[in-house]
């Protein structure tokens, strides 16, 4: 199925728009690198995410950092260098404008939502932003039935944001 077909069907089963939520899709330093094995054509900038968020009813907030590594494979060896990275991506998504970051990487999700906490402590500064997959946005938008089961299991829960906005 093509991209655009399945964008298509999506938004032909989009019952729960996303009005009103602003994110910044976070793509990191993998997702569409290397270009040559991964097939992407805009892998500075890549808009496949921004455009679905669009799509499902979110604001889909420009940004410079969404192909900004967020020290994943240090994540064990390097916490000093991960935590400096993250804080900065959590810095430039704020000043953006964003309520939430979506990913797509599992070690990015895991790694920008474990480390809000720590870094807080660390620098004086209070983070709070729920980093969702973009999965649990399609699903949530699409009203399936089990949407919305896991984001407890994060460690920044959406769901007062998600109230905020009439979204819960």
């Amino acid at each position: 199925m093509s991209s655009a077909a399945l964008m298509d069907k999506i938004k032909a089963l989009k019952k729960r728009p996303l009005s009103g939520l602003k994110v910044v899709c976070y793509y990191g330093c993998l997702l569409v690198r290397p270009p040559k094995v991964t097939g992407a054509k805009n892998y500075e900038n890549p808009e496949e995410m921004d455009r679905l968020m669009t799509l499902l009813g979110a604001e889909a907030i420009p940004w410079s950092y969404k192909t900004d590594c967020c020290g994943g494979s240090l994540v064990l060896t390097r916490t000093d260098i991960v935590r400096h990275l993250t804080q900065k991506l959590f810095d430039q998504a704020l000043q953006a404008g964003a309520e939430a970051i979506v990913v797509a990487c599992p070690l990015c999700q895991s790694n920008l939502d474990t480390r809000q906490e720590e870094i807080s402590r660390a620098s004086g500064k209070k983070y709070d932003l729920p980093v969702l997959y973009f999965t649990e946005l399609v699903g949530w938008a699409i009203g399936h039935r089990d949407a919305g089961k896991w984001f407890k299991k994060h460690f920044v829960n959406p769901m007062k944001l998600f109230t905020s906005h009439g979204l819960a």
